[in-house]
């Protein structure tokens, strides 16, 4: 696998080239616009190699350059870029030049020359993961690669499935449909927000378990707080009792530096049109070699298939140019760093928090001890409606953002990323603080 991939350090389009015919969108760089994307790219990480990443986190020149890769309006604030982000344009053209490929003969181009080279996507997320390239199946979301693991595992009656009350909605609703189906039982524990340390959340986690507990479902990052979890040591935990662990990674793919062997886990499943910056519609499956054959695709499969990853990928006619497209994002991923990326979406959420913090009236929900959390914080206004103060900010200032209304808490959540400026984010400070210290204005 490491033949696919050059190491951030050494990133140049020689070494690109020279692998040529491997795969991973690289015959790309044949074309002008692509070719030419991936210059600029590759000149501005030469400017900062010899900088730490936490460093090159601050270096705003560098920065710049990495913000005209992106073709988004400055008309709009974006800081809700967990919802899904906006691709470079590297990514974009890529995926127009596949479509339009896509449509020439589409029978026979689409199934016999495009959807093969899926495989050298497969290859590539593989190794960002940490993986054999047989345990990852390409989806087109979380959503489907978790749900996949949630209906696929065989399980009975009174059996218990533990999660938490901030888990993402679309899976506890699978959750409490296999509930009224099946006779499940779904559990759900508090966490505190935020935990002092992440025992806290081991311990709750470890309390809940009970002989009948077969699953536990885990955000490997809480969505509506950017709370990271500890994985593998509840990985740890089920694995001793014979429980299965699945694990969301929808915002924590591509958004901070992991792999595989830093969870542990079984089932691994994200999207890849948030952190990743891959067409709309793609996502990633990690199944366990071991692990596949017991689990049920969501789609029916041939049964030669029982043991094969890319029975989690039938699911009828699907365009091909999403998926190729995947691999010009991994492209640019890997030429940006993975690690330069995670300090800057860390400096990027530490720049604007620390102006509100200790303001009247500002509340966090989001810890800032760096093993916790990254790029995502949610703020609350004390006493002020979190919808409210969303549909203030789009209205009267053109700032969007996503407003947190949960049973345990409430606030506005800030995600920006590596196109956004810090000039945004001095405008976003300044009318979150007029509005702390003198409410929203009156209608």
């Amino acid at each position: 696998m490491k033949d696919y991939f050059v190491p951030e350090s050494d990133i140049d389009r020689r070494s690109f080239l020279s692998l040529a015919g491997k795969g991973l969108g690289l015959a790309t760089l044949a074309y002008p616009a692509v070719g030419a994307l991936f210059n600029e790219l590759k000149a501005a990480t030469r400017r900062v190699e010899h900088l730490s990443p936490a460093s090159a986190a601050a270096d705003e020149d560098f920065w710049f350059d990495i913000q005209q890769s992106f073709s988004i309006t400055r008309g709009i604030t974006n800081l809700n870029n967990g919802g899904v982000s906006p691709s470079p344009r590297i990514v974009t053209e890529a995926l127009v030049r596949y479509i339009w490929q896509q449509e020439d003969v589409t029978a026979y181009t689409m199934w016999q020359i495009l959807e093969p080279q899926i495989e050298t996507v497969r290859t590539g997320l593989a190794e960002a993961f940490g993986c054999d390239r047989e345990e990852i199946a390409v989806t087109r979301n979380a959503s489907e690669g978790l749900e996949i693991c949630l209906f696929g595992l065989d399980l009975k009656p009174g059996d218990e499935i533990l999660t938490t009350t901030q888990d993402y909605p679309r899976m506890l609703t699978t959750l409490r449909q296999r509930e009224l189906r099946e006779g499940l039982v779904l559990k759900q524990i508090k966490i505190p927000i935020p935990p002092k340390n992440l025992s806290e959340i081991t311990e709750a986690f470890e309390k809940a378990i009970t002989p009948k507990t077969r699953v536990i479902l885990i955000s490997h990052m809480i969505n509506i707080t950017g709370q990271i979890v500890p994985v593998k040591e509840i990985y740890e935990l089920g694995r001793g009792k014979g429980i299965e662990v699945i694990v969301d990674g929808a915002h924590s793919f591509a958004h901070f530096d992991f792999k595989q062997k830093n969870l542990g886990c079984d089932y691994f499943g994200t999207s890849l049109h948030k952190w990743l910056f891959a067409p709309k519609g793609t996502g990633m499956l990690y199944v366990k070699r071991e692990k596949i054959e017991r689990l049920w695709p969501l789609m029916a499969a041939d049964k030669k298939q029982v043991n094969d990853i890319r029975k989690f990928e039938e699911i009828g006619t699907h365009p091909a140019a999403n998926h190729l497209a995947i691999g010009e994002a991994l492209m640019y991923h890997n030429g940006l760093g993975s690690r330069r990326k995670e300090e800057r979406l860390r400096y990027l959420r530490n720049y604007w928090a620390d102006r509100l913090k200790g303001l009247p009236n500002v509340r966090f929900h989001t810890s800032f001890e760096k093993n916790q959390s990254c790029g995502i914080a949610t703020v609350e206004i004390v006493d002020v409606d979190p919808v409210a103060v969303g549909g203030y900010l789009m209205s009267a200032h053109k700032i969007f953002t996503t407003p947190i209304v949960h049973d345990e808490f409430k606030g506005i959540r800030i995600t920006p990323s590596v196109y956004t400026t810090l000039g945004e984010l001095d405008r976003f400070c300044e009318v979150v603080t007029d509005i702390a210290k003198k409410g929203l204005p009156k209608t």
